[in-house]
């Protein structure tokens, strides 16, 4: 079966793209209350009843960007072997997910810092980590066994996204140290 998205689906996900990349450029430029969704719409050329079709507001849109990146993470994490140790399985995917999206992306890390500690980002970016929790522990629930199963992975998800929130933010912070190393640094410390 062809699993090349058509050209309605590669459209929409054009458009995300640009609303995501207008309310962040626009975040960055004005701060994120001096941002509206009128302006972010505005920005990307659709209309607000577009903008409402895509996101359920500005954090959402500004926030797109690392929620595409969890459920990347997601999906590098079911790709890997079910019979392998789960802390093993979480690394890997970790630098994979690192090489893929991080790296030679300092653009990224720059507004990354720029935008750290906004209380409404702050927020809406534990409401996501929690989403992405929550399938991350029942992933991993089905690579344990013995007693406990499902509260030691719940603590392995928090746990794993916790150290890689701790590494972007070192990275944010020190941006003479490469993120590859930053995260590896923190798989292996955890």
């Amino acid at each position: 079966m062809d699993e090349t998205p058509g050209l309605r689906e590669r459209k929409k996900a054009a458009t995300r793209l640009a609303l995501h990349e207008a309310a962040l450029r626009l975040a960055i430029e004005r701060g994120v209350d001096g941002v509206t969704v009128e302006a972010i719409a505005d920005t990307a050329n659709v209309s607000r009843r577009t903008f409402s079709n895509y996101f359920s507001g500005k954090e959402e849109a500004i926030f797109h960007g690392d929620t595409m990146r969890l459920r990347r993470m997601l999906e590098l994490i079911r790709e890997q072997p079910t019979d392998e140790q789960p802390w093993t399985v979480l690394t890997r995917a970790a630098l994979r997910l690192t090489e893929e999206t991080y790296l030679g992306n300092v653009e990224w890390l720059i507004r990354r810092g720029q935008l750290r500690g906004h209380p409404s980002l702050a927020s809406h970016q534990v409401a996501a980590y929690t989403v992405v929790e929550r399938e991350l522990a029942a992933e991993l629930a089905g690579r344990l066994n013995g007693d406990d199963v499902e509260l030691r992975a719940r603590v392995l998800a928090a746990v794993f996204l916790t150290t890689m929130r701790v590494a972007v933010q070192e990275s944010t912070e020190h941006p003479d140290r490469p993120l590859l190393d930053l995260v590896s640094a923190a798989l292996a410390a955890a």
